[in-house]
């Protein structure tokens, strides 16, 4: 405790300070110089941003539209499953007739952002069934027709 009064008084000038910093100066003069050595410094090697990135899509085809997964959600968990195939770059149709509202709406938020953050884009086919196409797939509005044309989505 006294020592710890003592500091308090030293950094306040009201007492003087103790003889502790002569000891100290006179260890740092004994001390060996420190050599220094030229020292060649290589830098290391950098990759090119070229080797991180991504390949390029190739354009979209029609026959990319034939590959598109269909999913019917029934809890909010299976909101998973939508984002694992939009990711790998499969459209997806997001068939909500089978999920109460309020999860339904959930995941229309959810979707909404997952095509956000991929520049791709969400186009509502019916009510509640959804078509969420990567940046590298085009959606015609003929290709709209014959989605919500067929029996399964159609729920007019």
């Amino acid at each position: 405790m006294a020592g710890a009064m003592r500091k308090v008084g030293e950094y306040l000038g009201l007492v003087e300070q103790a003889e502790f910093d002569d000891e100290f100066e006179d260890d740092v003069e004994q001390s060996a110089p420190v050599s220094r050595q030229a020292v060649a410094v290589r830098p290391a090697p950098v990759a090119s941003i070229e080797d991180h990135r991504r390949p390029a899509r190739r354009p979209s085809t029609s026959s990319d539209l034939a590959r598109i997964e269909t999913v019917t959600p029934r809890t909010y968990n299976d909101a998973r499953t939508v984002g694992e195939h939009y990711r790998s770059g499969v459209p997806v149709i997001m068939n909500l007739s089978e999920i109460d509202d309020d999860d339904a709406k959930r995941l229309v938020d959810f979707s909404a952002g997952l095509v956000f953050a991929a520049h791709g884009s969400i186009n509502r086919v019916t009510a509640k069934v959804f078509l969420l196409s990567p940046e590298n797939i085009t959606v015609t509005d003929e290709d709209k027709q014959r989605i919500a044309a067929g029996g399964f989505y159609n729920q007019s």
